[in-house]
């Protein structure tokens, strides 16, 4: 099993800093912040994917992220932010009233790993609630849950349901074809 490295107090904040940042100047300028590398720990420099989540009151606002490792995770980071703030297609733009009463959090993930299991209750008794966070892929259609969500849908076959249905499959839908993937993330947020 891999597990995601810690990140030091100094780069939770600097994680943190860039995504409202890039909030920030993307209601002033319509682009994430600039973004500067050269005092950037390696650790943040690292390819590495992430999600970033909006909320208000506790009430989702946006979330956009990536399942591959493609760039710094600084700048995935970056950019997911300024994508959940302005282009979340569930959700109208963040406003400027809104910037100082949204909670920001960043999920760092793990390498996907993928899952071998023989049917539907197979998979399902591999999940492990609260902690895995899970790709299924058939085709062109593909989905994710990240692992909080166990916490509105800790029962593990309704989460694999609703995940299905997210993916645009059928939520009784099975077959041969089906891949799921298991990752974990390090979660870092702050209230503002």
């Amino acid at each position: 099993m891999e597990s995601v490295s810690p990140f030091n107090a100094h780069e939770r904040r600097d994680l943190l800093d860039i995504a409202f940042k890039s909030i920030s100047d993307g209601l002033h300028s319509g682009a994430p912040t600039p973004l500067h590398r050269n005092y950037l720990s390696d650790t943040l420099q690292a390819i590495r994917a992430s999600f970033v989540t909006l909320k208000i009151s506790d009430a989702l606002r946006g979330c956009i992220g990536t399942l591959e490792a493609i760039r710094p995770l600084i700048e995935d980071v970056r950019e997911n932010a300024f994508a959940a703030a302005f282009h979340d297609p569930r959700f109208s733009p963040v406003m400027a009233v809104e910037l100082h009463t949204l909670q920001i959090d960043i999920s760092v993930l793990s390498v996907p790993q993928p899952m071998r299991f023989a049917s539907e209750a197979d998979l399902v008794a591999q999940l492990r609630p609260g902690f895995d966070g899970l790709i299924l892929e058939e085709g062109r259609r593909r989905g994710t849950f990240l692992p909080v969500v166990w916490k509105s849908l800790p029962e593990p076959r309704a989460f694999l349901r609703q995940l299905k249905l997210k993916a645009g499959l059928h939520p009784d839908h099975w077959s041969q074809e089906l891949k799921a993937y298991r990752y974990y993330t390090e979660n870092i947020s702050a209230d503002r």
